[in-house]
């Protein structure tokens, strides 16, 4: 009796389309890039950041981006394929072309020493 009254439930429902998620529908700012970017630096594992960078060039056009960098749109998806080991000249270039080229910053400095007003962080 409760596997007919079930199957009468299940019947009457609507179906519900379900998008698949997709990070780069969520980068619409220049700070949340730049917090995505610098969260998924954090993680051990390459991997991670590959993917956001992927993610990044995928909300900004990778077609727009191979422009910018002179690599090929394959190269850019093998680049931020699992397992690559792309060049760290690649993964400048691309970074920059993004708008969110690679800064150093001390930890120790940060530490250490009281805040300087004319302080800049030096950018690669």
């Amino acid at each position: 009796m409760n596997t007919i009254h079930e199957t009468s439930y299940f019947s009457e429902m609507k179906k519900v389309a379900i998008r698949e998620y997709d990070t780069a529908r969520y980068l619409g700012s220049e700070e949340m890039i730049a917090e995505y970017l610098a969260a998924c630096l954090e993680d051990p594992n390459p991997d991670v950041f590959l993917a956001a960078l992927g993610n990044v060039a995928k909300a900004r056009g990778v077609a727009q981006l191979a422009r910018d960098t002179g690599l090929s749109r394959e190269s850019l998806y093998k680049t931020f394929s699992p397992g690559t080991k792309p060049r760290f000249e690649t993964i400048l270039k691309i970074s920059k072309a993004l708008g969110v080229p690679f800064s150093i910053k001390s930890s120790y400095a940060e530490a250490h020493c009281p805040p300087h007003k004319n302080h800049r962080h030096r950018q690669l």
